[in-house]
């Protein structure tokens, strides 16, 4: 797994280790206060510390561990920090991804690659259409473009495949995730649990914006989901994991986090006049449902809840976050026979 250390690395870690599987880890070391060092993760799996611009390191890293199913995770995911460091955004996005598959098809051992795209790959009019898999693909920030250059070698790879063989790649595009642990920048939730724990106050951007928004164990079970239909000998080229009701506002999100922690921090709303994401965005995930079985197991709001709930368990419960991780895990478990 590239990008093991990051907020869904590491809970995709905890997930395969439940379900009694190797995850052997290549990363960049791990943020400060992330899930990961939250977790005291470092050693607990064999892994290496090597960025995946590197790509003699990427290569010989992969001959090494011989692995049978990549999940490729690591990226520069930040839309903001995108307008900041666009080249640093396209290098580890689109070069780093080529890296990968081509180490992977380099060698007799990879079977099948999964790769985490985004849900920003559509060209978006702010029509509020739910995207399926076939919609065009187009980049607004150089985020979103280099997630679509990524589409783009996969795209390509996929051919090499078909021609002469080799890995099976799929891009996989989830909605925007949340759930335990996560603690970048510039997201709301942890801007919002920040703001709670701190007793700041906080901005919100643009409360009008429509997502998503999905427990980060729903779109991970459904990669799990399909690295078995792979291997099943199912053709994939692309799926998108989103929930089943219509995307909620971040207004919506802000006033159930509220609700869940009883929050005494003042909240300010933007006007949105400076917005440099798209306004609304929603995904159709029928394809997953019709070859996967896939549904997700919890509603928008049940997700946003959970959430803050973890959070506040860990500040005000003094809760061991793994001991949480794992329950939500169990759940997973308990409803997705598929993956046992």
């Amino acid at each position: 797994m590239t990008g093991h250390t990051g907020f869904k690395g590491t809970w995709l870690t905890l997930l395969l280790e439940a379900l009694d599987i190797e995850v052997i880890g290549l990363s960049l070391p791990a943020d400060p206060n992330s899930l990961y060092e939250r977790l005291h993760r470092f050693g607990e799996i064999q892994e290496a510390f090597i960025d995946i611009r590197n790509r003699d390191g990427i290569k010989q890293f992969i001959k090494l561990a011989k692995p049978s199913l990549i999940f490729h995770l690591a990226a520069q995911p930040l839309v903001l920090d995108s307008y900041k460091s666009p080249i640093e955004t396209f290098e580890v996005n689109v070069i780093g991804t080529v890296n990968v598959l081509d180490a992977s098809f380099q060698c007799g051992f990879v079977e099948s690659i999964v790769v985490s795209t985004t849900d920003k790959v559509y060209r978006n009019t702010n029509n509020k259409m739910r995207f399926i898999e076939s919609d065009p693909l187009a980049g607004k920030d150089p985020y979103s473009a280099s997630k679509v250059g990524t589409e783009n070698a996969i795209i390509a790879w996929q051919s090499i495949q078909r021609i002469y063989g080799g890995p099976q790649v799929v891009a996989v595009r989830a909605g925007n995730v949340i759930g335990g642990g996560d603690w970048a920048k510039n997201r709301i939730v942890p801007d919002l649990v920040r703001a709670y724990t701190e007793n700041t106050s906080l901005e919100i951007r643009n409360p009008q914006s429509t997502r998503p928004w999905q427990h980060v164990l729903d779109p991970l079970h459904g990669y799990v989901l399909t690295a078995i239909a792979l291997k099943e000998g199912k053709e994939i080229s692309s799926l998108n994991f989103g929930p089943s009701e219509p995307s909620l506002s971040v207004r919506d999100l802000v006033s159930i986090a509220n609700q869940t922690w009883v929050n005494t921090s003042e909240i300010f709303y933007g006007d949105g006049e400076n917005m440099v994401e798209a306004e609304n965005l929603d995904l159709n995930s029928n394809l997953a449902r019709e070859k996967l079985n896939w549904e997700p197991l919890w509603t928008q709001e049940e997700a946003i809840v959970a959430t803050f709930e973890w959070w506040k368990s860990v500040f005000l419960n003094q809760a061991k976050p793994l001991e949480l991780c794992k329950k939500e895990i169990e759940f997973v478990l308990s409803q997705e026979s598929s993956l046992l």
